[in-house]
């Protein structure tokens, strides 16, 4: 039997692929810059949904190797940690892109947006879930520190080690970088929605800017906090 020959437009489904935008405002008599602007809104948060996916998996693939705490699972981890930090510098820089959507734009083709928000984004509320926030400890964190006492290693202890704790630490400062990006996007879709709609709601009915405000903390708290302790440690012993 002959393969089928594999193309690049057909092993990205292009032709599926570029039909998915549909921007609503074309079915009513609106300026054609402002359907192309909703194209762009349309677009952005297809290729944010795309970017979380990627996220979540490489996530699910730290947690499993946390399960074992091997050296190569654990330096693989780093690599798909610092991965992740890049994709959500991605997240934000998009963020930045759609401050060129035109404010006229925006308010002509809101109105067919109906209930539909990224607060309604499952999959934002799952790497809530594994991430965690400033007063809860999300998933990834949690097996990180599961899989140290199934080996007895000291989270305390590896902290304060530094880079003596070798693979531990490097996982440590990349779990670190990305709790930073999460918190950088999500203080970035802050900014993009005060400059667009101000102190205005949501519109699924949210408390817009003060919702975001209130999802917008840094994960990974108690290794802020053995940092902290880390340096205040360092800070007398220099003393």
């Amino acid at each position: 039997m002959i393969p089928t020959e594999v193309t690049y437009a057909s092993y990205l489904k292009l032709d599926e692929l570029l039909t998915l935008q549909q921007p609503r405002a074309s079915k009513g008599d609106e300026d054609p810059a402002t359907v192309l602007s909703e194209q762009f809104f349309i677009v952005s948060h297809q290729t944010c949904e795309l970017w979380l996916k990627q996220i979540l998996g490489d996530l699910a693939a730290v947690e499993d190797d946390f399960l074992t705490m091997t050296t190569a699972g654990l330096e693989r981890s780093v690599d798909l940690l610092y991965r992740c930090s890049e994709l959500l510098r991605l997240l934000h820089e998009q963020l930045m892109a759609l401050e060129r959507l035109p404010l006229e734009d925006f308010v002509q083709f809101r109105q067919y947006l109906g209930t539909a928000s990224g607060a309604q984004s499952s999959q934002s509320h799952e790497l809530e879930r594994v991430l965690g926030s400033a007063s809860r400890s999300g998933s990834l964190f949690l097996a990180f520190r599961s899989g140290l006492e199934r080996i007895g290693a000291d989270l305390e202890e590896i902290v304060a080690a530094g880079v003596g704790a070798g693979s531990f630490h490097r996982v440590i400062e990349a779990m670190l970088r990305v709790g930073n990006g999460y918190f950088q996007w999500k203080i970035g879709h802050v900014g993009l929605v005060m400059k667009m709609i101000g102190e205005q709601s949501g519109t699924a009915g949210t408390s817009g800017v003060a919702h975001l405000m209130g999802r917008a903390t840094m994960p990974f708290t108690e290794l802020h906090e053995l940092r902290g302790k880390a340096h205040e440690r360092r800070r007398r012993q220099a003393g």
